[in-house]
């Protein structure tokens, strides 16, 4: 291998959103430094299967008002 091309890889601590925590190794920050998660295989739906409609500034109203002749249920 090349010499001084390649990141540093040590040891960090990745936090889970629940606050469960394991150590890993990545070239990510530097040793020690603890990596907090806002999106985990125990939060986001692809893993989960629990999906949740979010409303953001009415959107969602909005869009059920302008479709409810449609037949949609929400």
């Amino acid at each position: 291998m090349k010499k001084n091309i390649h990141p540093d890889y040590h040891e960090i601590v990745v936090e889970m959103t629940d606050g469960s925590t394991f150590t890993t190794r990545s070239t990510w920050g530097s040793k020690g430094e603890v990596l907090k998660l806002g999106i985990d295989s125990k939060t986001h739906p692809a893993w989960t299967g629990v999906h949740r409609l979010v409303d953001s500034g009415g959107q969602l109203a909005k869009f059920k008002k302008k479709f409810k002749d449609f037949g949609i249920k929400g």
